[in-house]
């Protein structure tokens, strides 16, 4: 039960989790970024455009994929951290690349989001008494055939 996370938040933000799986492995697409961290990888594109203009990463091109640098001497921004720097927080909570396993934020993933259910049928989600009420069976009788319409005429007179 200690180990369960309790659900609604946690102790570091989205952009700290940006942050964390771009220091594991600066060659992280971001949607393998995204998949870690379990948001979309619209809100991952829009942590990094944060993250770069802060200075506090830096994007390269490398052929059709981006790879990432982080600038472990900027200072954390909130004033009750501001007397530490990026490096310093991602020495506490950064896991090395060499301990990383492939499948690590995945797994994590998978245990702590519960799966959606499936949406009931609708004839289950309705009352008892409405269920009931209708017939469980088709009617045998055949519905009454429409008028007969008045004939058209051809164009001779």
């Amino acid at each position: 039960m200690a180990n369960e996370q309790a659900p609604g938040w946690t102790f570091l933000s989205n952009h700290t989790h940006v942050l964390v799986c771009l220091a594991a492995d600066g060659d992280l697409t971001l949607r393998e970024v995204a998949l870690r961290v379990g948001v979309t990888e619209r809100a991952v594109q829009r942590i990094v455009a944060d993250l770069e203009l802060a200075g506090v990463l830096e994007r390269t091109r490398d052929g059709r994929r981006n790879a990432y640098r982080i600038d472990p001497g900027v200072p954390l921004r909130h004033p009750l951290e501001s007397h530490r720097r990026i490096g310093d927080l991602l020495g506490v909570v950064a896991i090395a690349p060499a301990q990383r396993t492939p499948t690590a934020g995945r797994s994590i993933r998978k245990a702590v989001q519960p799966t959606a259910a499936k949406p009931a049928r609708k004839a289950a989600a309705r009352p008892a008494a409405k269920r009931a009420s209708k017939p469980t069976s088709k009617p045998t009788s055949k519905p009454p055939a429409k008028p007969p319409t008045k004939p058209t005429r051809t164009g001779r007179r």
